[in-house]
């Protein structure tokens, strides 16, 4: 009996009780892979451009470098981080030269949407204008989901935009301060209008405060108590308040919350810089009180230009975010080192076991750290 026909025999349904049944041996199946596929995977990644093609290519408008270049930026990487700050050294030179505006509100103001046609309104001043948006992070999965580019679509469209969300991924200050990095490139690239879009909650306002010229904040009329849950803090810093869905039934609503905001602001001392914020209304979608709102904003400059406080404002900004760069490093130092990582986790199951107190247990951690006996 020849191979083939023993192997048929294998087959039960081919016994001679099974009469009329027959099974025919079967073709031999492909691999569940295609090996030309893993062949693809194999391939070297392609090597990444030196600083200086990344520089040359920015300084050329070149979106898809700005965009790899910030994304060196926000990489955790070693490697990438010393490429990305010889980027930033060698754009330094080429930025400054734009206007930085900060826009934040409470959530369901239609943040977006506002940008959407402010950003419009501002490109057909003949800007060239660059969104960057903090987009907030899940403290679960640590995952965002960067949608301002699909909300903002106009502008993502247009070729005197670049839309840039980046997630905020639980380090404000990291985020915050990579933000600021990203604007050096913006700006070396020609664009000299930057909104910053933030995350609308906590820190980020003070954050992102320091950052830019101008600080705009988006509220809403009708939504009660007017003054409800707003912080001190934040109507400070604000230059100007807008309230935003300004339109149909709801105008009469935004009216009244414009006097109510703009009698608190009266309550707060001047200004260093002699500015007095003002309150208006807007529509997003019918585009009424945006051309007030831009207006406002050059106004700003220019009283600030005159009196020597825009660069002034700058040059402390500067000055706040080295000592920033100072804490940041000496916190990813601390947590990297070797016998922290080590040391941290045997002391943390002691304080949760309170075995420890949470403060014996950092004064040894950072005895451990800076090599002292006590």
């Amino acid at each position: 009996m020849s191979e083939k026909q023993k192997k048929k025999t294998e087959y039960f349904e081919n016994r001679k009780e099974f009469n009329g049944l027959k099974v025919n041996e079967g073709i031999e199946q492909p691999p569940s892979i295609n090996p030309n596929a893993i062949s693809r995977f194999k391939k070297k990644r392609k090597k990444l451009p030196t600083a200086s093609e990344f520089v040359q290519g920015i300084r050329e408008s070149n979106r898809a470098i700005l965009s790899q270049a910030i994304t060196l930026i926000e990489s955790s990487l070693p490697e990438h981080n010393s490429i990305a700050q010889e980027i930033i050294e060698k754009c330094l030179p080429f930025s400054g030269d734009s206007i930085r505006i900060g826009i934040t509100g409470v959530p369901g103001v239609g943040k977006s949407t506002f940008i959407e046609t402010f950003g419009k309104h501002a490109i057909d001043q003949n800007r060239k204008l660059a969104v960057l948006a903090i987009d907030p992070s899940s403290e679960k999965s640590k995952g965002s989901i960067l949608g301002d580019k699909t909300r903002m679509e106009i502008l993502s469209n247009d070729p005197n935009c670049f839309v840039r969300p980046s997630p905020s991924a639980g380090s404000l200050g990291g985020v915050a301060r990579k933000t600021r990095e990203s604007i050096v490139l913006c700006e070396a690239a020609g664009y000299n209008t930057i909104f910053i879009e933030t995350v609308g909650v906590g820190q980020s306002e003070t954050a992102v405060h320091s950052m830019v010229d101008f600080f705009l904040l988006l509220m809403l009329g009708g939504a009660g108590d007017e003054l409800q849950g707003i912080k001190r803090g934040i109507m400070e810093m604000a230059d100007a308040i807008a309230i935003t869905k300004a339109d149909g039934t709801n105008v009469q609503h935004a009216e009244i919350a414009k006097g109510v905001y703009r009698n608190a602001l009266h309550l707060f001392p001047v200004t260093e810089s002699g500015w007095s914020p003002q309150v208006h209304t807007c529509s997003a979608v019918k585009g009424n009180g945006i051309r007030e709102i831009w207006q406002t904003i050059m106004d700003h400059s220019k009283e600030l230009a005159a009196n020597n406080y825009f660069e002034l404002n700058r040059s402390r900004q500067g000055n706040y975010w080295m000592y920033e760069t100072i804490n940041e490093s000496l916190q990813n130092n601390f947590y990297n080192d070797p016998r922290i990582k080590t040391l941290i986790n045997k002391l943390e199951k002691k304080v949760l076991a309170k075995n420890v107190s949470s403060f014996e247990a950092a004064r040894q951690l950072l005895n451990n750290y800076y090599n002292s006996d006590g």
